[in-house]
């Protein structure tokens, strides 16, 4: 290992890095060292390399799990500012290593870096080797909550991974650090024994002392104007927090204050730092070339050859590094869009447009454009021409103005009439542009228009994408369509494979470029890609006697799709023992962490088999070894976690939940299971439980959450409500308590199950409503595509959990809102349930008209979605309403009605003074639908019943004037028509209906 060291520190040297020593007191990463955190800061040019043992006390194992230590080694590096190719630096830093790139699986796998407790973030990825995380490789965006410019790239080694793969060992203890010595004879005993202290012997009141103290001193030295010893002090505050943190006794309210504290002295050292080097004068010179000022786009002169004859293909590729899979789709659909609407404003004819896209590509083309645009006539309207000339006929200032600014002279003056009025106009013919010349504009915008969900800079000015753009192909035909975007030329030259010899290849031709790609081991199409990752998945699984569940992991097939460009599916397998744990452990630690694709046999049980897709050609046998080494360490973990959960009553794990912060103003876990439980028991109230169900309900809400608290579930959230149901039957609970704790998460997502039991589905929806009602009233709601708390599936939860169950019809809405806001921690104003309630019901009709329903009928119903089981049955009986004569003539009857009563119109009028026969009949007929109908809701049978009362509005609109001329008369009359306005109020919205 030690030799591993130098070889990085003579390779970074080698490419003009400074050498600097480890930080004097704990970090939990490199980037804590003031040779990152510090120097990233201002405009000052900086390439450093330095190992730095990071202590992690949350990590601490004992020594026992195979690669989770709570010091382990990391080699860092910052480069500042970011070259532009510093992935392939890094690629090249492996080589020399001895690590063969091309043998092995080395992936660039989507990570969005932020520490809150120093107000810094990044964007970039987690290095993976044959699915082992080995690097964290970050481009800064801010640091010490200050955006950073230039913007410098992070690349952080972990030492003891990289090592194991290289020596092929399974446990760090293993690994030879020296000639003669391994790791575990080196560093066990202290591995044990600093786990021993962080997780069990700690002194709280000492490492409270030491925060507090470490927290004045800083705040002394900063007013000393001294941010160096400051920082040192805040790093030493952010390791008694870790400290106080690992033994768990950090509550909601001290986490929010330490870290606001620890961010605000963070915040003050970084510009205290940047200020100080200024009042220095820089020492190491400005970076320049940065300046976000400068022109971004460049069109530059089409290459001198002669026109094309005729129609040729397009062809741009934007070239990107490893874009998340998310973004690929996305930005997809994007460039296609504007494509085709900045083609849609030029006159240049063209074809098809196709645009498909992979993680480091966005290829469009498109077929059949035309040599130049069409020529045509322009016309430009000037001054009317009772403006233009004098009574004799002479130009006015107007007309020669007007002439002057378009070039000719007055006497070249036409007329246009537009309207009523005539125009002097120039006319003159417009030569269309040549191809060459239309899209080197349009491609140049199209390029800088580029916009992610969460968006970066590097250095490139005014670009600002979801990764760096490294490279643009445009060809049209085979002639290169020339612009430049903030230092990118567009050219023929693509990227393919890294390890390709060589990895930058010449297009000749935009013809054909998808399998000019293939050919070079790249599949654009996602679609293809998908196919291949599905069949050969498939393919191994009947090998070993199993399938894959292609429909249950689509999701996960086709993220594996995006973080692909050739998909080559490898079968490994893990050993049997680990079968032993509950397979949604297993089958989560495959997905979330690792990508995998679990084999089941026919009756859906795990093997111990799972398919990985690695990118490109590769050795299966080292990338096979490589991902089972990653799944045995994760399974231990997890075997770790599980042994830890199962020996800690149920009660404790519930207590835990009291340091979890849900969010500040809301209070802890702890907290929201006991609103969720109050809710849960008031709306068992409204719909009448008892017995059983409400035996078990009460004991459920007594234990919901408690998973939360558990070490699992703080390492797999996705697992909460699963480790409550595993927990709880082991802790001796009945089975109909663990299937409602379980339930209380559902559904998670899109299309998962709903309760099957009633206390279950009162969990579940006390949970969602309580989300809603807290977040709302503190002003929480998504906004635009942000939704951090998944407001938008606790919306469709509630709709789903009152569709699906009648044993709930007692529920409304609105009262459940009410219900959950009776037990908030913070006041719920009447605009705060309002705005739930509005947020939840366009939830509602959005499902709807997703499900294929008319949107008039949707609208027409919601007037009934306080319920929405009577609204989704009222749907189901107006479809089945439709084309029917007599509903027709009803519905008719009932608008007319509606459109004569003024808003506000009182339903009150007076029997005896119905003089004329219709008005009397229909006071009749209103009087008999209203007995019969008893306040019905069934829209079937208010139709059924009220088909002879339509005949009495009809009548009456014939042989009545509603507005005549004595008011007493003309207000009964109105009186009566609300009346009958009034019996329908509420079944259906019937204005929606015209």
């Amino acid at each position: 290992m030690q030799e591993a060291l130098l070889v990085l520190n003579k390779y970074w040297t080698e490419h003009g890095c400074l050498l600097v020593q480890p930080m004097n007191t704990e970090v939990g990463a490199g980037t804590l060292n003031p040779a990152t955190f510090l120097r990233v800061q201002g405009p000052e040019p900086w390439r450093v390399a330095y190992v730095e043992p990071s202590v992690r006390p949350d990590d601490s194992r004992y020594g026992e799990n195979p690669n989770r230590l709570q010091t382990h080694t990391q080699y860092q590096v910052v480069l500042k500012p970011e070259p532009g190719n510093a992935q392939a630096l890094f690629l090249g830093s492996l080589r020399a290593l001895g690590i063969d790139t091309a043998a092995h699986d080395i992936r660039f796998v989507e990570d969005n870096w932020a520490s809150p407790a120093l107000g810094a973030w990044g964007l970039g990825w987690e290095v993976w080797l044959d699915g082992l995380e080995i690097t964290q490789f970050t481009y800064f965006q801010q640091s010490g909550g200050i955006t950073l410019d230039p913007v410098s790239v992070e690349i952080t080694y972990g030492v003891e991974r990289i090592l194991m793969a290289l020596q092929g060992v399974d446990h760090f203890k293993d690994l030879l650090y020296a000639p003669g010595v391994t790791y575990g004879e080196a560093f066990g005993q202290a591995e044990y024994e600093m786990s021993r202290y962080y997780l069990d012997e700690a002194d709280l009141e000492t490492q409270r002392s030491l925060f507090e103290a470490c927290a004045g001193e800083a705040r002394r030295l900063l007013d000393l104007r001294l941010p160096v010893p400051a920082y040192s002090f805040v790093l030493k505050c952010s390791h008694a927090f870790n400290v106080l943190d690992a033994r768990g006794a950090v509550s909601t309210t001290e986490r929010a204050r330490s870290f606001a504290r620890m961010r605000g002295l963070a915040h003050e050292v970084a510009g205290l730092w940047a200020a100080r080097r200024e009042e220095l004068g820089f020492p190491l010179g400005r970076v320049t070339g940065t300046d976000s000022a400068g022109a971004s786009v460049v069109v530059t002169p089409a290459e001198a050859s002669p026109a094309r004859p005729g129609p040729a293909t397009l062809l741009v590729e934007i070239g990107v590094e490893e874009m998340p899979p998310a973004e690929v789709t996305r930005t997809s659909r994007a460039v296609h869009d504007a494509l085709a609407e900045k083609l849609a404003a030029t006159r240049l004819g063209h074809g098809d447009i196709s645009v498909c896209a992979g993680p480091r590509r966005v290829v469009a083309t498109v077929l059949g454009v035309l040599p130049r645009e069409a020529d045509h006539e322009q016309t430009v309207r000037g001054p009317r021409v009772s403006a233009a000339y004098d009574a004799e006929g002479n130009p006015t200032q107007a007309a020669v103005g007007f002439a002057r600014s378009q070039g000719v002279d007055p006497s070249g003056l036409g007329r246009v009439t537009v309207g009523a009025n005539e125009h002097v106009a120039v006319t003159r013919q417009v030569v269309g542009r040549s191809a060459e010349e239309v899209l080197s504009a349009l491609l140049a915008d199209l390029v800088t228009g580029l916009r992610s969900e969460k968006n970066m800079r590097w250095n490139a000015p005014r670009l600002a994408f979801t990764r760096p753009i490294r490279w643009i192909t445009a060809l049209l035909g085979e002639r290169v369509v020339p612009f430049a975007v903030s230092g990118l030329t567009s050219g023929r030259t693509t990227q393919v494979h890294r390890d390709a010899v060589p990895p930058a290849v010449q297009v000749p031709t935009a013809d054909g470029y998808l399998a000019f790609l293939e050919d070079h081991g790249i599949l654009a199409d996602a679609a293809e890609r998908r196919r291949l990752v599905v069949d050969g998945a498939t393919r191994l699984a009947a090998g070993v006697g199993g399938h894959i569940q292609v429909e249950q992991y689509g999701a996960l097939i086709d993220e594996i799709t995006n973080l692909v460009e050739f998909p080559t599916p490898v079968l490994g397998a893990f050993d049997a023992k680990y079968l032993t744990l509950p397979a949604d452990i297993l089958v989560t630690v495959m997905r979330k962490h690792q990508r995998y694709l679990p084999v089941v046999d026919a009756e859906g049980r795990m093997l111990p088999y799972f398919v990985a897709v690695a990118n490109g050609s590769c050795d299966h046998d080292v990338v096979r070894h490589g991902n089972e080494a990653v799944l045995r360490a994760r399974y231990e973990d997890a075997s770790f976690f599980w042994r830890a959960d199962l020996g800690t009553p149920l009660g404790e794990m519930r207590e835990r939940t009291r340091l979890l912060t849900f969010e500040e103003r809301l209070g802890s876990m702890a907290d929201r299971a006991e609103r969720i439980s109050a809710v849960a028991r008031r709306l068992a109230e409204v719909v009448g439980v008892s017995g059983t169900d409400r035996e078990v309900l009460d004991r459920a809400a007594e234990l919901t959450k408690f998973d939360l608290g558990s070490q699992m579930v703080t390492e797999l959230s996705g697992l909460a409500g699963v480790m409550a149901r595993e927990y709880a039957v082991r802790a001796g609970e009945s089975e109909a308590v663990a299937a409602a704790l379980f339930e209380n998460e559902l559904p998670r997502f899109a299309g998962d199950a709903l309760p099957a039991t009633l206390p279950g589905a009162l969990l579940a929806l006390a949970d969602r409503l309580d989300l809603l009602v807290g977040l709302f009233a503190i002003g929480a709601e998504p906004t635009g595509s942000s939704d951090a708390f998944g407001l938008r599936r606790s919306a469709l939860g509630v709709v789903n959990i009152l569709l699906s169950r009648s044993d709930l019809a007692g529920i409304t809405l609105g009262q459940g809102l009410a219900i959950a806001a009776e037990q908030q921690a913070v006041p719920v104003a009447p605009e705060h349930l309002d705005g739930a309630a509005r947020f939840v019901l366009r939830r509602f009709e959005q499902q709807l008209v997703e499900q294929g329903h008319a949107v008039t009928d949707v609208r027409a119903v919601l007037v009934r979605a306080d319920a929405p089981r009577l609204a989704a049955h009222t749907l189901e009986e107006l479809e089945s309403l439709r084309g029917d004569d007599r509903f027709a003539m009803v519905l008719a009857a009932f608008q007319r009605v509606r459109r004569i009563v003024p808003t506000g119109q009182a339903a009150a009028y007076d029997p005896h003074r119905l003089e004329e026969p219709a008005e009397q009949a229909l006071h009749t007929a209103l009087a008999k639908a209203r007995q019969v109908l008893d306040g019905e809701t069934s829209l079937i049978r208010f139709n059924a019943e009220t088909g002879e009362l339509a005949d009495a509005v009809n009548s009456f609109f014939d042989d009545v004037l509603v507005m005549a001329g004595d008011p007493g008369v003309r207000a009964n009359r109105l009186g009566l028509l609300a009346a009958v306005r009034d019996l329908a109020e509420g079944i259906v919205d019937w204005e929606e209906l015209v």
